[in-house]
């Protein structure tokens, strides 16, 4: 995630997602070198966990710019990304007018009260974004309720002891809003959330265990794989594959009442 914070805007403050952030923190971020290995090293690693998506119905909670959500439209899902930040929402679509293979969706909406019936989607991705609402309970179930019995979740997230954690909480320390009130947690914190929520988890890997200098992930993503698939100690980014339990989630929310379309219509970004 960009280590960035004054793109915040008020509505995304207003919706929840205090560590909303703008097409062009993502675009910067992207433009360095710790970005570049960085996000690459992020989105292998939760591609991997994914495994194939063709022909497959993936939601992409907190999708951001589209990145994740174009990418998986290229492998052949029927891709929907929803995110609080319309600006995004927007890069999304730009995003999406230049991919020559596959196509996606997006909507604008909060992840806590998602717009999509029960059982709606065979996949839901959500990669650095349960650290940033405020009731990450419900948006685990809520993921969780829009997942077919048998149907899986991949979180990627941000870990707890490590370098980029200490200087992400320094920055809240001295008034970054982002990191003020983002959450830093431990695999098996994160392992024990998504099961309160009634799914299985089957992989809890690492990744990124280099501190936040751009020279330095160069020359220690090699060993990231390997490091990532025996330990998730010292590592900035936690990713964590778990499958939704043939019986009912244990708690279902209003928006499971509505029914709608997994592909957005009227509700779509414009």
């Amino acid at each position: 995630m960009p280590d960035e914070s004054h793109d915040v805007t008020p509505a995304a403050l207003q919706a929840g997602l205090a560590g909303a952030t703008g097409p062009g923190v993502y675009a910067r971020w992207r433009a360095t070198m710790l970005g570049t290995v960085t996000e690459a090293l992020e989105q292998r690693r939760i591609l991997a966990l994914v495994g194939s998506v063709d022909g497959k119905r993936v939601l992409d909670l907190g999708c951001g710019d589209g990145l994740l959500t174009a990418t998986l439209a290229t492998h052949g899902a029927r891709a929907v990304g929803i995110d609080v930040d319309r600006s995004a929402l927007h890069a999304a679509v730009a995003r999406m007018d230049t991919t020559r293979d596959g196509s996606a969706h997006f909507v604008e909406g909060r992840i806590e009260c998602l717009p999509f019936p029960d059982d709606a989607f065979d996949v839901v991705t959500a990669v650095t974004v349960l650290c940033l609402v405020s009731d990450r309970t419900t948006a685990a179930r809520e993921a969780a309720r829009v997942l077919r019995p048998g149907g899986r979740l991949i979180v990627g997230d941000l870990g707890r002891w490590n370098t980029w954690a200490a200087r992400r909480r320094i920055k809240g320390w001295f008034g970054s809003r982002l990191w003020r009130s983002a959450h830093f947690s431990t695999a098996a914190e994160f392992s024990r959330l998504i099961e309160r929520a009634g799914l299985t988890v089957e992989a809890v890997r690492g990744s990124v265990y280099y501190p936040p200098v751009g020279i330095l992930a160069r020359a220690l993503a090699p060993l990231d794989h390997w490091l990532g698939s025996v330990t998730t100690v010292g590592a900035a980014f936690i990713a964590v594959a778990a499958t939704k339990r043939t019986h009912d989630v244990p708690t279902q929310t209003a928006s499971s009442q509505m029914p709608s379309d997994p592909r957005p219509g009227a509700d779509s970004a414009p």
